[in-house]
């Protein structure tokens, strides 16, 4: 049974690691990235479609995407996207392909995107102390129930906060990686 709840926190630091990996992803750098197009949905006849269905985005340069759709009718509806989305860049349309030239990102820019990151940081390590949460739950319910001693309770409470520290400090290391790319000019 403790097996089972030291397991489960396990899978949870996992997820909420992946998480963060997937939400720092999305976080502008310096460089271009197809990641920075993943959140944009283009709306095609009517369905909010990922600009990756519609289109092969390929980083030719470390300033430089490139859009090229593979319907040419839906270029501009690709373009509007990108100019309505939050990523800042100017798309440049020659009617095959979709240039996407990435400016640097200023100092003011790139402090507050160091500020995201470690508010993703900061969600992360919620998640995994709410995974603690219920994990000491249960271990303190089997205790109660008699279906645990003292001892092997106590033991996989420590492992519980073990398992929570080495994730928070993961959790850290993943952000200031981060933050190290936004902060590299």
């Amino acid at each position: 049974m403790i097996d089972d709840a030291l397991e489960e926190l396990r899978s949870a630091i996992t997820a909420a690691h992946d998480a963060l990996k997937r939400d720092l992803a999305k976080v502008r750098t310096g460089r271009a990235s197809p990641d920075m197009l993943d959140s944009i949905r283009v709306d095609y006849y009517g369905t909010p479609t990922p600009i990756n269905q519609l289109a092969s985005v390929s980083v030719p340069e470390a300033r430089m995407m490139v859009v090229k759709p593979w319907d040419r009718s839906t270029i501009s509806l690709i373009e509007k996207a990108i100019m309505t989305s939050s990523i800042d860049v100017n798309p440049q349309n020659d009617g095959e392909i979709i240039r996407l030239p990435v400016p640097p990102l200023t100092e003011e820019r790139r402090k507050s995107l160091v500020k995201v990151a470690r508010e993703h940081g900061e969600k992360c390590k919620v998640a995994i102390r709410s995974a603690r949460r219920d994990a000491k739950e249960f271990i303190d319910t089997l205790k109660k129930e008699g279906e645990v001693g003292e001892d092997d309770a106590d033991r996989a409470q420590k492992e519980v906060e073990a398992l929570v520290q080495a994730a928070g400090t993961r959790a850290d290391e993943i952000v200031a990686k981060k933050e190290k790319d936004v902060m590299e000019i």
